[in-house]
């Protein structure tokens, strides 16, 4: 689906490369969580993706980005909508409509959607999203977390094959930050949808990713299944990357002998591998209680 080759890029006006020597290849259906300090490139290597680059923000660029096998260099931006999905950091940036309805129907309209199909798309999106509540109310009332919301309901309505997040979350709460990694799964396993997304909120990745990738000076220095990576505990933490408590937690385990199994990517396999550790110390002490007996 997502090709790059040997792919470096500097803004106008910098000497200085926001992503360098990038190679890479993103298979359909995988769902691809993206982080890194400030500065890494992680913005600048969506906005390779969705043509943003190098259509709209211009400088110096190298090497070729295929989306769906086209060069995005050589489609323009429309066509590589018909493909690419996207959620921007900030919301406003985006929004062309007054009306939480006309925003989502704003796109189904400029790809020639039926109407009828326009219908339930729009109440299909918003209630993927929780926002049903909102489809009449004008976007300039909602707050910063609503209109990423409505953003992220106007991109999926278009039910791309490509779909590219930018810290789709960072003004929401952490049940609205579930609700969307939540959709956004469910995109991924009943519509196939290939999805990549640049995100802070580590613990959420780690649940519902597949894959990480993580850079650092615009470069991709871990990329691979969510476990491998996190087993890189003290490189994510000298990145300033906030690893989820149970991996910290398990990391202390394996630095004291008590664990030498996979990293638990969530609380619930966080919890067996600590009953495990205490059944086998119960054991232990079981044992050697028998034998003194």
């Amino acid at each position: 689906m997502i090709r790059f080759n040997n792919v470096s890029f500097a803004y106008e006006g910098s000497e200085e490369l926001a992503v360098r020597n990038i190679n890479l290849h993103i298979d359909k259906g995988e769902f691809v969580g993206i982080i890194g300090p400030s500065g890494a490139g992680k913005s600048t290597l969506v906005s390779l993706i969705n043509g943003v680059i190098p259509h709209f923000h211009r400088g110096d660029y190298y090497g070729e980005v295929l989306v769906c096998g086209k060069d995005t260099l050589e489609s323009t931006c429309g066509e590589i909508s018909r493909h690419v999905g996207s959620v921007f950091q900030d919301p406003e940036a985006q929004m062309v409509t007054t009306v939480v309805e006309d925003e989502i129907a704003f796109g189904l309209e400029n790809f020639n959607v039926p109407a009828g199909e326009i219908e339930k798309r729009i109440t299909e999106s918003l209630k993927m999203v929780g926002i049903e509540h909102l489809r009449h109310r004008g976007t300039a009332a909602l707050s910063g977390g609503q209109k990423q919301r409505v953003t992220i309901a106007a991109a999926i309505a278009l039910r791309p094959e490509i779909l590219v997040l930018d810290e789709p979350t960072s003004e929401l709460d952490p049940q609205g930050s579930r609700q969307v990694f939540q959709t956004l799964k469910r995109l991924n396993q009943e519509y196939g949808m290939t999805i990549l997304i640049v995100e802070q909120k580590v613990m959420l990745l780690s649940e519902f990713c597949s894959r990480l990738m993580v850079m650092e000076k615009g470069q991709i220095i871990l990329d691979g299944p969510v476990r491998q990576v996190l087993e890189h505990h003290d490189k994510l933490l000298e990145l300033g990357i906030n690893c989820p408590r149970v991996v910290t937690l398990t990391k202390l385990l394996k630095d004291a002998s008590l664990y030498d199994g996979d990293i638990p990517v969530d609380v619930d396999e966080a919890e067996q591998v600590v009953r495990k550790i205490l059944e086998g110390a119960y054991d232990q002490h079981t044992a050697f209680d028998l034998s003194l007996r």
